[in-house]
């Protein structure tokens, strides 16, 4: 207890880490306030529907990145994902199209143009979502006997609100990352994620207690549970493979270069939490069909993924995250480029020639840590499902797995990695005593 007190003195000793921290304090008091402003218009006493309706499914998803601005029909409510979506976008044509390869190896001017492309695109995906929201929105109102304002005037003026909502919550993260701590914009979507957690948590304590489902031991053993859960997710998201490097020896007027043995850090689970991402968005496609069929014997299988509970949603959701993760893995890792970045540096890994061997042997060393490790995000994606069957609330199952429970492991180590490193660089001990703090930025994705 005393380390850590005096851990948080040294924090507050540094100047500008303490500015920092303020800085990303304020700028998300400034977006959990903007989360509960409601469209002009819309009476926020008949969003009862709304909120059934953001109780599971691609809305529960949308709702949680969100952070429950979508279910209050907020300025915020469509919040950071036209971005990300339009930066998973722009990162995959990065692959298939010539000239965004060109960009990407451009360094600071091409990331620049690359930034400029994904907020047209952000804009451009927002124009289509938000009449898509508010056709929703006004269904939904119906259904508690109330309306929103008809006429073209109040479509196009409530897209524009949220257009500049949207907009606004990207400048946020940007801000964040440039004047906070830790990444913008994964952290907006963690401060999202966290807000839903206390009243899951409450939901789940009440049941436990009032509904004769066990009690406080069974409420304390969930935790205990989610704990080991938590733990199993640091390990997937720092593990690496270290692949020894020799770098030969060079001389260069009166100076030695190289002659050292280094390490290239190879992540275990390279592609983050963007297959799980891609997996759902895809499983929304069977669940479509699902909501058109029949209910008779026959659709039976179609009608399994309405629920995320049954045996062949989980199954085909838990093979499609793992051919996912081979696949974003394959684009966002290339052995080739760095076979050729090592030959240009004078560097070898031992025992393997220069070259096309180094590239093949990368190649197969990726090929063999991806299985484990797309095992392993496949059983945390699917964990949800086995909390519910256990009985555990909804909404507080979703925190055993998936892309909620990924999302904040990875952000909370990242900023910690920042904290430690302002620490250490003005000589005070780090966070920990064992070893320095891994977050994800040694790995392809930054979610």
């Amino acid at each position: 207890m005393n380390k850590f007190i005096e851990t948080l003195k040294n924090i507050w000793k540094i100047e500008d880490l303490r500015d920092r921290i303020i800085t990303t304090i304020l700028f998300v008091l400034i977006y959990r306030f903007g989360s509960f402003i409601v469209l002009p218009g819309v009476d926020a006493n008949s969003l009862a529907a709304l909120k059934s309706q953001t109780s599971g499914g691609i809305m529960a998803l949308l709702d949680m990145f969100s952070g429950g601005a979508f279910q209050n029909a907020s300025i915020f409510a469509l919040g950071i994902m036209p971005y990300i979506s339009a930066s998973i976008v722009i990162q995959l044509l990065t692959v298939a199209v010539p000239r965004f390869q060109k960009l990407s190896r451009e360094g600071e001017s091409g990331r620049t143009k690359m930034n400029q492309y994904t907020r047209y695109l952000t804009l451009l995906i927002l124009v289509l979502q938000g009449p898509s929201y508010l056709t929703n929105l006004k269904i939904q109102v119906a259904q508690s006997g109330a309306a929103i304002p008809e006429g073209l005037w109040f479509m196009i003026s409530s897209t524009l609100i949220l257009m500049a909502g949207s907009m606004f919550v990207m400048w946020l993260g940007e801000r964040i990352t440039d004047k906070g701590i830790g990444n913008g914009i994964s952290f907006i979507i963690m401060i999202g994620i966290i807000a839903r957690l206390p009243v899951s948590l409450i939901q789940e304590l009440s049941s436990r207690i009032n509904d004769s489902g066990g009690g406080l031991v069974m409420f304390i053993l969930e935790i205990v549970i989610l704990l080991v859960v938590i733990g199993f997710s640091i390990l997937l998201v720092q593990g690496t493979r270290k692949i020894p490097v020799q770098y030969a020896k060079r001389i260069v007027g009166n100076k030695q270069y190289g002659g050292v043995r280094q390490y290239i850090p190879l992540k275990v689970n390279a592609a983050g939490v963007m297959p799980i991402i891609f997996a759902q968005a895809i499983m929304f496609i069977p669940m479509a069909f699902a909501g058109y069929s029949s209910t008779d014997g026959g659709s039976s299988f179609w009608n399994s993924f309405k629920n995320f509970e049954s045996l062949p949603y989980n199954l085909v959701f838990a093979f499609l995250v793992i051919a996912f993760t081979y696949f974003y893995t394959a684009i966002t890792v290339n052995p080739t480029q760095m076979a050729e970045d090592m030959k240009r540096n004078n560097g070898f890994i031992p025992g393997v020639k220069p070259g096309k061997r180094t590239a093949e042997y990368l190649d197969t060393i990726m090929s063999r840590i991806t299985l484990p490790g797309s095992v392993f995000l496949a059983i945390v994606a699917i964990l949800p499902a086995f909390a519910s069957l256990l009985g555990i609330n909804q909404g507080f199952a979703q925190f055993f797995g998936g892309t909620s429970l990924l999302i904040l492991v990875g952000v909370v180590l990242d900023t910690l990695q920042q904290v430690e490193s302002h620490l250490l660089m003005r000589h005070y001990d780090g966070l920990l005593k064992s070893g320095r703090i891994k977050g994800r930025t040694g790995g392809a994705s930054a979610y």
